[in-house]
């Protein structure tokens, strides 16, 4: 609701000239020949009229001094140049007025105040237009966008990072894992191998296609193989039985030159004792004990 607002100016008097004694209420300083000012029918210098008897500006907190125009409303008082609307600054001595949050506010900018605040703009949201309200905030609808691509949100399902929004697509692309077979953004599970992530339908045997998760498995020249495909496919076979050596389950190998054995099978080729951690020689790709070895 606006008021209207009704000045009270304070006037200066007259030199005041004669034999009687004139001096201030309150400093008692003669004012023969000076200004004064008449306050309840006693005489004020106006050095003690500003000092304690003058109002203060509700808005400059400055003494209203004699010579100045007061506006007054409810209890409050003002400098005429400081009665003016808080967001436009408009003068409002002789213009109608509202009081918000102790606020000054003109007929202009009240509606505006009612309404609520775009998070993003910071602009007023006018009642009747479409808008977004999340966690308190508010939103023009074409405010309510992704911080990343800029595309309205609308109805669509979001993300929320601190004070911003993503679209769900660019929060995967920006904060998602992504695998490391395909490369595409890991929404859900997934699997870790050597602290690499990777979709669980992308960690899978080169060779036969076989999901590895929970299975034995080898790496081998940046691809992945079950146990079966490596043994068959990639492992080298034992010097002596001729199977894969796959060294899976803690098996022991051994290993010389480009060859390689099962531990079991690395025995002398004549008298078949083991050779594990022993001294040998080689005659036609078999290997012999060093007593053997003398004979050849």
């Amino acid at each position: 609701m606006a008021f209207q607002k009704t000045p009270e100016p304070y006037y200066r008097f007259p030199e005041r000239t004669g034999g009687e004694q004139l001096s201030c209420q309150h400093c008692q300083q003669p004012l023969h020949g000076q200004r004064f000012v008449e306050r309840d029918g006693r005489p004020c210098c106006t050095r003690c009229y500003e000092k304690i008897v003058a109002n203060s500006c509700a808005d400059c907190k400055k003494p209203i001094g004699c010579g100045s125009k007061e506006l007054h409303h409810e209890g409050k008082y003002w400098h005429e140049a400081c009665f003016r609307c808080y967001h436009c600054s408009r003068s409002l001595a002789n213009d109608s007025f509202s009081i918000k949050n102790e606020r000054i506010i003109c007929s202009k900018c009240l509606p505006r105040t009612d309404a609520s605040t775009c998070h993003g703009c910071k602009r007023a949201i006018k009642p009747g237009t479409k808008s977004f309200e999340y966690a308190g905030s508010h939103w023009h609808e074409r405010c309510f966008t992704c911080h990343r691509c800029l595309k309205e949100i609308g109805s669509e399902s979001f993300v929320p990072r601190g004070d911003d929004i993503y679209c769900v697509s660019c929060n995967q692309k920006k904060f998602s894992q992504h695998c490391t077979h395909c490369k595409k953004p890991i929404t859900s599970g997934g699997v870790s191998y050597k602290e690499e992530p990777w979709h669980t339908e992308c960690f899978i045997c080169k060779t036969c296609r076989k999901p590895l998760g929970g299975q034995q498995f080898t790496g081998h020249e940046n691809s992945l193989y079950c146990a079966e495909c490596y043994g068959t496919f990639i492992a080298k076979k034992c010097g002596a039985c001729r199977m894969p050596v796959t060294g899976f389950g803690g098996a022991e190998v051994v290993t010389y030159e480009e060859r390689q054995w099962h531990k079991d099978c690395f025995k002398c080729r004549k008298c078949y004792g083991s050779l594990a951690n022993k001294r040998f020689v080689t005659h036609n790709r078999d290997v012999y004990c060093s007593d053997c070895g003398k004979n050849l």
